[in-house]
């Protein structure tokens, strides 16, 4: 079992910097990927940003260039660096974690594909 506690949201203005944290235990997920999800009022989930082990990453268009992913291995806690942030990144953020063995040939742009989801942080951004 996994459980994940994510920590950081808050209100900001558009232009400035948020740092999200996911703190995972209960077991060590360093050799498991770690996702960021987010969902705005009466909208669907929609993926963000994953981390593989071994430090690759990957991103949504709406975020490449402006968010980055991260993790350390040592505190067991993946991050969510939200720089220039737009009104459009407001909604709840939530982490998530996979062991990619048990979903073979699913998709880590999915929900499907994770195993453990924290309960969300809300995150507004001001214009």
């Amino acid at each position: 079992q996994v459980q994940l506690v994510e920590s950081g949201g808050g209100l900001v203005q558009a232009g400035d910097s948020l740092r999200l944290s996911c703190a995972a235990s209960g077991r060590t997920v360093s050799t498991y990927v770690m996702g960021w999800f987010r969902q705005a009022p009466g909208k669907e989930r929609e993926f963000v940003a994953v981390s593989w082990s071994g430090g690759i990453t990957y991103y949504a268009d709406s975020v490449k260039g402006r968010f980055t992913i991260s993790r350390d291995n040592a505190k067991n806690t993946v991050y969510l660096q939200m720089n220039s942030m737009k009104p459009e990144d407001t909604a709840v953020y939530y982490c998530a974690v996979s062991n990619p063995t048990y979903h073979i040939g699913t998709y880590y742009r999915s929900s499907d594909f994770y195993d453990y989801w924290g309960q969300g942080t809300q995150v507004t951004v001001d214009s």
